[in-house]
């Protein structure tokens, strides 16, 4: 009977399944669990900090910031081993299981209280990351097989609209839900998207182009990937607090150099790598990799001014900014992401993919640089971060679908799965990386003021808050 019923599906993918509006919608409420729900964290960190540590200090400054970057950490690091497990064992089978694994880590994070808040917190965060390296190469690799020609675009379009307009959604979503029922509600909601999800998607056709493949997992490539990651990112983190010379930190800094070399060495000689060098030699699908690190590395300077308003504005009456206030801010981020992502489709199709990402990134450069004029007073800041965050949401707007479409028409049916999954590897890591530097900085230089930024810029208004200014800026 089990065999009966696994045939089917892979019967039917091969009689030409088309991909419908029903799995398309499943497929962005899937990706949004990342996003749009874990992707929260980073602007409501001072709300549960202050939940949490409303008794007593469970939470410090260093462990949250870890909380934050890890859910992006964890989806980097373990998001090629799933694509390519989905390519193997079956793309819909990985996306409804990493759906399962987003429900399970939020369900962890409900309970983050007391005593047991750092290690739920951590784990549950942890877990998030773990669904998102499933769902997005095998949700991806979805689109790529059941779409085709613009019925594609538009798929990845809508697929963008999951990813890059959930985490323009973040800050204003998670704002409002800290507001009206406390930052446990983000996740419960985010169950309850989960379920849709998941009833969305089952019963689809399976799609596994890898299914008769006899090579096996690079696991040793992995560990050493893994352990150069979690060496660097432990350093970036606690580095202030180990101590920048200390003996622990250079060893940990040690570890990850040489575990990173090892790793390259180790790759370069193995018939199925865990990442495939010889997919960079294409160029194209190297541009848009890199170029996806990099612009999702700014993600940290978003999280940074979102703490930033919360920690060092202050009303006219004298109370500090909420989260729903700062989120309030980042609306324009949300509308022009996701009304103009489709311009970024046109943009593709008439001009290529290399314009349109270009294009992208300067506007998103010009949108960092406003974000760092924490010199002015509060009132002005606002103006320059809401018009920031327009242009931060025009520019990831031209970028997100040319970049996508790039990397997956540069990709072997057979690789589309383990390919994508490198694609966002670097969209994870960017990001994971951004953040903890952001934060790692933020933190570091939030308790003392700088000279060297004192002695060139001036800060106006108020005096007391200008060393958290200048850890922002």
């Amino acid at each position: 009977m089990a065999t009966a019923t696994a045939a089917k599906p892979a019967a039917a993918a091969k009689q030409g399944y088309q991909g419908t509006d029903k799995l398309l919608l499943g497929i962005v409420l899937a990706v949004m669990g990342f996003w749009l729900f874990a992707g929260t964290a980073g602007t409501v960190a001072p709300a549960i900090m202050a939940d949490i540590n409303a008794t007593n200090e469970y939470l410090d400054a260093n462990s949250m910031n870890l909380a934050v970057s890890i859910t992006s950490l964890f989806s980097g690091l373990f998001i090629v081993l799933m694509g390519g497990i989905a390519d193997k064992f079956g793309r819909v089978k990985v996306t409804l299981f990493g759906v399962i694994m987003n429900a399970v880590g939020s369900a962890l994070l409900i309970f983050a209280t007391g005593s047991l808040a750092l290690p739920l917190l951590i784990t549950g965060r942890a877990i998030q990351g773990f669904a998102a390296a499933c769902i997005m190469p095998a949700s991806m690799a979805l689109v790529k097989a059941y779409w085709d020609g613009a019925g594609r675009q538009r798929a990845v379009s809508m697929w963008s609209i999951g990813s890059w307009g959930g985490s323009g959604l973040a800050a204003l979503f998670g704002g409002a839900v800290v507001d009206s029922l406390g930052w446990r509600g983000i996740f419960g909601i985010s169950i309850a998207v989960s379920v849709v999800s998941f009833l969305l998607i089952m019963g689809t056709p399976e799609n596994k182009p890898a299914a008769g493949s006899k090579a096996k997992f690079d696991f040793i490539g992995l560990a050493l990937f893994i352990v150069g990651t979690l060496g660097m990112m432990i350093v970036l983190i606690f580095g202030r607090r180990l101590g920048w010379a200390s003996p622990t930190a250079l060893a940990l800094a040690a570890i990850a150099i040489v575990a990173y070399a090892l790793f390259i060495i180790w790759e370069k000689r193995q018939a199925a790598p865990f990442i495939d060098f010889a997919l960079f030699k294409n160029t194209t699908f190297t541009g848009a990799t890199i170029s996806n690190f990099l612009l999702n590395g700014t993600i940290g300077i978003l999280i940074i001014s979102q703490q930033l308003i919360q920690l060092a504005g202050q009303k006219p009456n004298g109370d500090p900014y909420t989260a729903w206030d700062a989120g309030l801010l980042t609306i324009g981020y949300a509308v022009f992401i996701i009304g103009f992502i489709r311009v970024g489709e046109k943009l593709l199709q008439k001009f290529g993919p290399r314009k349109p990402m270009i294009w992208g990134s300067l506007i998103v450069i010009a949108a960092c640089l406003m974000l760092m004029q924490t010199q002015v007073l509060i009132g002005t800041y606002r103006i320059l971060a809401i018009v920031a965050y327009c242009l931060f949401g025009l520019g990831l707007a031209f970028y997100a679908t040319p970049s996508t479409d790039a990397a997956l028409s540069n990709l072997p049916a057979e690789k589309a799965g383990s390919g994508a999954g490198i694609y966002k590897m670097a969209s994870s890591l960017g990001g994971a990386i951004g953040a903890a530097v952001s934060l790692a900085v933020f933190t570091a230089m939030a308790g003392t003021e700088s000279s060297v930024i004192g002695n060139v810029i001036e800060m106006q208004g108020r005096q007391d808050n200008v060393a958290l200014r200048q850890a922002g800026m």
